[in-house]
């Protein structure tokens, strides 16, 4: 088993920064990716970003308007999401995600309120 816990979400606004962590712990070995995934009201879950084992990362579009950023140490089995210049259309429940070799893990989430 693996435990996913996430922290930094919260009320900012417009044009105000937020870093989410997420650390993981449990089971650990042969994680295939580590990454950050949001559910705004009323949609979908979207990937945002993942960082891949093999050194690859894999994002949404709105990724490369560069205000998301993502980055792993993997002494503290965490994964942070930088977010810069926040808009409200970036208001979601923020979750954290693990793919390993065998299941697939989910924190249980960070509200991020992009608000004046």
């Amino acid at each position: 088993q693996v435990q996913l816990v996430e922290s930094g979400g919260g009320l900012v606004q417009p044009g105000g920064s937020l870093r989410l962590s997420c650390a993981a712990s449990g089971r650990l070995f042969s994680i295939y990716s580590m990454g950050w995934y949001r559910q705004a009201p009323g949609k979908q879950r979207e990937l945002v970003a993942r960082l891949v084992s093999d050194g690859s990362t894999n994002s949404a579009d709105f990724v490369k308007e560069g205000r998301f950023i993502i980055s792993r140490d993997n002494a503290k089995n965490t994964v942070y999401l930088q977010v810069n210049s926040l808009k409200p259309e970036d208001t979601a429940v923020y979750y954290c995600n693990v793919l390993t070799a065998t299941d697939l893990y989910w924190g249980q989430g960070t509200q991020v309120t992009v608000s004046s």
